[in-house]
């Protein structure tokens, strides 16, 4: 390693590939546990002799020998690595100081120090235990897609035979003389890859795929038991909801119900686009929908979330990454999920080609709201998009009282005032927004002035609405 390279590591601190150790005699546990976590996950260098801050101690030059010879041992007795494990060693010169890089190779083994599994996330090293976490991590270690598991007793029966039909005249309709078109069913799951066959094991059938996307709600319930998603708008009652939706169908009617529950959620927003009026909105929830069902980890039992509040639009799916982290959306590179179940939702329309829905999603969410989104990628894939920054009412109303300049700070109580003057009826997320305030302030005082006999509440407590009191 030369000089300029490894400064460089240093001014960019630990990462998920990057970790930084004091050693003096020989290595502490804590440099295996990073050995092992860095195994499991995408491999990395461990630095010995640099504080945590990037600041280079060096290791003591009389014992460097010894501490090469110490991680070849432990790395390679099954007493301590299960199973073994061989990591290469560099040792170098920085400022006078010796430095030991240890080289940890990305492996298609899940590995264990002293019995336990480590794994990385971000710059720090997390002991696994949960049954579900350790699944998780065989199965990304494993070059498979979930999508393609072969059942051998899901049968042709097992299928809807009209989503077939409507998936066919989808695709038609997107690309007149599409090959769907003159193809028997049978024909058409062939092309489409959800019937496969297994040349390692010989076995062949429809696949986890056909079931998802084809399958009747029953045979979806048996194939996958923890398959749902989960869609919930929560703007006044934040300990619960105010709307929800749960979608546990097959991943064509699951599309159509949470892109409906997600655009009567959201205000519509239209710009021109080369001379045509465009829904900005909905470009959104085509994207945000089409993601969280096409991308997700179907074997993890982790419910995939909605979340609409008055900020923006959060998602959560389980994921099989490729990295964990922020995604850089300058430096982004689309890596699929579930290939085929994505080329289905290409042919029918429902999806673009591969790394599209980052970038509308950036497009649309500037047009929208004025933000930027924001992804997340780890067994937990998050996407969160800003729809507050920019909307209209909150530009009209926010900070502004009758008389006073926009950048003014209202009251809660002015801003229910101002409100009551301008509606019949008024909500606690409308007080909230205008007067800036968090919405539990806001509920407190509301219900003050209730009691007080100065306001009236209308409806149940998920819908309520406010009104003056008639004197």
């Amino acid at each position: 390693m030369d000089v300029a390279e490894f400064e460089g590591i240093l001014r960019v601190g630990e990462s998920s590939t990057v970790e930084f150790k004091r050693c003096g005699g020989n290595p502490e546990h804590d440099t295996y546990e990073t050995i092992c976590s860095f195994a499991n996950h995408a491999g990395g260098a461990i630095f010995l002799g640099v504080k945590d801050d990037g600041t280079v101690l060096g290791v003591p030059e009389k014992s460097a020998l010894s501490i090469e010879r110490n991680i070849a041992n432990v790395t390679g007795q099954s007493q301590s690595f299960s199973p073994t494990l061989f990591v290469e060693t560099e040792r170098f010169q920085y400022d006078g100081k010796t430095v030991i890089r240890i080289w940890v190779p990305p492996t298609s083994s899940v590995f264990r120090y002293k019995g336990q599994i480590w794994d990385r996330v971000a710059d720090a090293d997390r002991r696994i235990d949960g049954e579900m976490q350790i699944t998780q991590m065989y199965i990304r270690k494993q070059n498979i897609f979930t999508e393609q598991r072969i059942y051998p007793g899901l049968s042709f029966e097992d299928l809807d035979s009209n989503l077939i039909a409507r998936i066919r005249a989808m695709a038609e309709n997107k690309t007149p003389d599409h090959p769907w078109g003159g193809m028997d069913d049978r024909t058409l799951l062939r092309s489409a890859r959800l019937y496969a066959r297994d040349y390692g094991s010989k076995t062949e059938g429809l696949t986890l795929a056909a079931g998802l996307l084809l399958g009747k709600d029953e045979v979806i319930a048996d194939l996958l038991p923890a398959y749902k998603t989960d869609a919930v708008v929560r703007r006044e009652d934040l300990d619960r909801y105010d709307d929800r939706l749960v979608v546990r169908t097959n991943l064509i009617d699951a599309y159509g119900q949470l892109s409906a529950f997600m655009r009567k959620s959201l205000p519509d927003r239209f710009h021109a686009e080369h001379g045509t009026a465009v829904s900005a909105r909905d470009w959104i929830v085509r994207e945000l929908v089409s993601n969280i069902l096409v991308h997700r980890e179907y074997s993890s039992p982790v419910p995939a979330q909605i979340v609409i509040t008055d900020e923006g639009i959060e998602t959560r799916n389980a994921s099989r990454p490729v990295f964990e982290g922020e995604i850089d959306l300058g430096n982004f590179t689309p890596v699929p999920k579930n290939p085929v179940i994505a080329d289905v939702f290409m042919q029918i329309g429902l999806a673009e080609e591969l790394g599209s829905g980052v970038r509308n999603l950036t497009k649309y969410t500037k047009l929208y709201s004025g933000g930027d989104p924001r992804f997340h990628d780890g067994l937990v894939f998050t996407a969160f998009v800003p729809v507050r920054e920019h909307d209209a009412e909150h530009e009209n109303m926010v900070g502004r009282k009758p008389g006073k300049a926009a950048d003014s700070v209202v009251s809660i109580e002015d801003a229910i005032e101002y409100l009551l003057s301008e509606h019949s009826e008024i909500t606690i997320a409308q007080i909230a927004k205008l007067s800036g305030s968090d919405v539990r302030a806001v509920r407190r005082k509301v219900g003050k002035l209730v009691e007080r006999g100065r306001l009236v509440a209308l409806g149940k407590t998920r819908n309520r609405r406010y009104k003056r009191a008639e004197k």
